[in-house]
């Protein structure tokens, strides 16, 4: 009479399809997270967008909008972090983007730099006149023609 249970080679085969699993599944759920943090701080490149133009619907300027001095509020042109008191991004995107504004009296450009595990996803930027760009391929930190678009190419 056998006894129940499993033999070595059954165990070998259930790891062996487990780790073939593992293999095609963790690199498909590491770019599904890697899409919704970048629609994340998409978002918030507009959230900010919409802030910097209500700052500027008061003070008739988008100066001042960086914050240098991390007191929460603006006071150079930038480049450097959104002051507070304009906007803060959302906290999906935060600590895997360094959000950065730079503001002159007639126009503005956001910028999220990708960080840590998202450093080569490359840069997005919006402007005020409504212009996205993304610099998918990360080659110098600039929107080529072809990458003035959030679309995935």
């Amino acid at each position: 009479m056998r006894n129940a249970g499993f033999t070595l080679i059954e165990l070998l085969i259930a790891l062996a399809i487990m780790a073939i699993i593992t293999a095609v599944a963790l690199p498909l759920y590491n770019q599904f997270t890697d899409r919704a943090f970048r629609s994340e701080a998409q978002a918030d490149l507009l959230d900010c967008a919409q802030a910097l133009e209500r700052f500027a619907s008061i003070s008739f300027s988008y100066e001042n909008a960086s914050d240098t001095d991390a007191d929460g509020i603006g006071d150079d042109d930038g480049p450097g972090p959104i002051a507070s008191q304009i906007c803060t991004p959302g906290s999906a995107a935060a600590g895997r983007y360094a959000f950065t504004v730079v503001g002159s009296a007639t126009a503005f450009t956001l910028t999220a730099d990708p960080q840590g595990s998202l450093a080569d996803d490359g840069l997005m930027t919006y402007n005020s006149v409504g212009v996205r760009g993304w610099d998918q391929n990360g080659d110098d930190d600039t929107t080529d023609a072809d990458e003035q678009t959030w679309e995935e190419g």
